[in-house]
């Protein structure tokens, strides 16, 4: 059996992340994975989170199986956090069940949608989050992209609009609720209002992916537009990671959340995700869900949560200012402009497939090769480092270029 099998192909992210271990040179630096760093190159875990996890090592509560929903006061937590508790709300019509990370919870929704139709067409951006295409694919549904960066590395709203005109009644839009993965770049309010209606007349249903609410513009506005096209739309669903915002990469913890047009609707979905969960993993693991449901259910707790989650954010963006600012000051002024556009954990620098494959063999910066960078790891004394190398790449190709029309001049 095992001698039939064809190579499989390699993930991208963890290929790198091994080469980068190999990688003897001492000044490496790995902004592959999407992980926060502090200024250290660390990645703690938050205050609030250790905290939470002391409590729950005193309570010593049993570990016997909690169900295919997993634990349902993260559940409810999840709910109210995306979805706002507003009498009346999006909430009050929305099943939610607990899930192996955000990942689990997009695949979970996606064999949703292929055992309610199978074959269903989805939607995904061009360029898309790496695992977005084979999770639908794995899951039996069809992939269609739409447009999203225009020429020069900005969002393309008439790209994007003008893409999803042709999706059709009871297709699915998956659309990054903020902090677009991998470029950084995500739509304006006015755009999000214009896909709304789109779905409203089109009758296609939103797929929304939040792996990093609350490193962008701040927790409540980055969920600012999911909660809108919740209230607009009859049908979502809603896939969640705490892997980013809460630290818990290793525990695995997120949630899968379907609005419906009314309660009634709802009837089967939980059943139906119980029972997808129960073939694919049986049920969630409880502790990174219980840290999270007792830092939101402790004002206290809650309250510490938020101001570490805003300093992560505040040096995210000081990074990538200070990236901008020394790629301007080294003369390289409009590429400089388009990174200090983008939000997030990851940023897409203007460098090609070659330039990147450059950027690692000389200067042994690994980044992925479509141009993406974590931006979030970057200790603060190696963003200078980071520039130069960037622009000595970017100098190589003009120099090459300069000297190629030279030749073809003479």
């Amino acid at each position: 059996m095992l001698e039939l099998l064809l190579p499989p192909p390699v993930d991208p992210l963890w290929d790198l992340t091994e080469a980068y271990g190999a990688d003897a040179r001492p000044e490496r630096l790995n902004l592959v994975l999407g992980v926060y760093r502090d200024h250290t190159g660390g990645t703690p875990v938050m205050t609030a989170v250790r905290e939470a996890e002391i409590r729950l090592a005193q309570r010593s509560a049993s570990k016997e199986y909690r169900g295919l929903s997993g634990n349902t006061a993260f559940n409810r937590a999840m709910v109210s956090m995306v979805l706002g508790s507003a009498p009346g709300g999006a909430a009050e019509r929305a099943v939610a069940v607990q899930t192996v990370a955000g990942s689990g919870a997009l695949r979970l929704l996606a064999d949703l949608v292929c055992r309610t139709r199978p074959g269903t067409t989805v939607w995904i951006s061009d360029p898309a989050y790496v695992n977005h295409r084979p999770i639908l694919e794995a899951a039996g549904l069809n992939v269609r992209t739409y447009g999203w960066l225009d020429a020069e590395g900005g969002f393309d709203a008439d790209g994007m609009l003008g893409g999803l005109a042709q999706a059709r009644r009871d297709d699915v839009v998956l659309l990054q609720g903020c902090c677009h993965n991998p470029t950084g770049v995500d739509p304006s309010a006015q755009v999000w209002e214009a896909l709304a209606e789109l779905a409203v007349r089109a009758g296609w249903v939103p797929f929304v992916d939040l792996a990093y609410h609350g490193l962008g513009d701040g927790l409540e506005a980055d969920l600012a537009a999911t909660r809108m096209l919740a209230e607009r739309v009859p049908e979502m669903l809603v896939a969640v990671s705490c892997s980013k915002n809460f630290g818990l990469y290793s525990d695995r913890t997120g949630c899968a959340i379907v609005v419906g047009a009314s309660r009634g609707s709802l009837r089967h979905v939980e059943t139906a995700l119980q029972n997808a969960a129960r073939t694919l993993y049986s049920m969630p693991p409880e502790h990174g869900a219980a840290v999270v449901a007792a830092v939101l259910e402790d004002d206290g707790l809650r309250a510490a949560w938020r101001g570490e989650l805003e300093a992560m954010r505040g040096r995210i963006e000081a990074n990538r200012s200070g990236l901008a600012d020394e790629l301007s000051a080294l003369g390289w002024d409009r590429q400089a402009q388009v990174l200090a556009r983008q939000k997030g954990m990851f940023s897409m620098l203007p460098l090609s497939p070659r330039q990147m494959l450059r950027l690692r063999s000389g200067f042994a910066i690994y980044g992925t090769t479509s141009g993406r960078i974590n931006i979030a790891g970057i200790p603060a004394h190696r963003v200078p480092c980071l520039a130069r190398g960037i622009a000595a790449v970017l100098a190589e190709d003009t120099d090459r270029a300069s000297a190629g029309a030279a030749v073809q001049g003479v």
